[in-house]
């Protein structure tokens, strides 16, 4: 099951920023909404078998960890208003240190990247990593950012990671997320 998680570092820790400004005062949710979007749909259809977790670290009770499960996701359009609506609904969750779910699919705990580290094995997406298409196997989980580098304290914590690289530029991090999700696509589907 591919696994991402993306660090927004300025999106809100609470519900009360508008859909109609996801950039602005949402703290660039809108990145992150597009992050989970493109995470799980297809044309026509959902990927059941991702998990996307968006580590938010903005205002004013930051960290927390908002968590869309693929498989159980209901209530989910493509569209950057349907998931800051169900992100701001997770939001109103009076956070706690194990997930709680707050529309199926969605969940929300008290937490960030560090607690993250410790369920999953991550690959960092990092466009100084070994290109994607020479490493095998495939990595099952990546890590990356929002729009921001990744701050120092960030850098410690993910300091011996693996890294890999989708191309020689730097992508939006929804673009990193549809050619990584390309390249497990590819390399899973039996060609005829």
């Amino acid at each position: 099951m591919p696994v991402f998680a993306i660090i927004g570092h300025t999106a809100r820790t609470d519900g009360s920023f508008s859909l109609n400004d996801l950039p602005g005062g949402a703290g660039r949710m809108d990145i992150l909404c597009r992050c989970v979007n493109t995470s799980l749909f297809l044309s026509h259809d959902l990927r059941r078998d991702v998990a996307c977790y968006l580590v938010l670290q903005g205002d004013p009770d930051p960290p927390k960890t908002v968590f869309f499960s693929g498989e159980a996701v209901r209530y989910l359009s493509p569209d950057e208003r349907s998931a800051g609506s169900l992100i701001k609904k997770a939001l109103t969750l009076l956070p706690t240190p194990t997930y709680q779910e707050s529309t199926p699919g969605v969940y929300m705990r008290r937490g960030g990247i560090h607690d993250l580290l410790t369920d999953h094995h991550f690959t960092v997406l990092d466009e100084g990593g070994e290109d994607i298409r020479k490493v095998s196997p495939l990595p099952g989980a990546f890590l990356l950012s929002d729009h921001h580098d990744f701050l120092a304290e960030e850098v410690a914590g993910i300091e011996g990671l693996p890294r890999v690289s989708v191309g020689p530029r730097s992508y939006h991090a929804d673009h990193a997320i549809t050619v990584t999700l390309n390249e497990i696509d590819r390399r899973n589907f039996v060609w005829t």
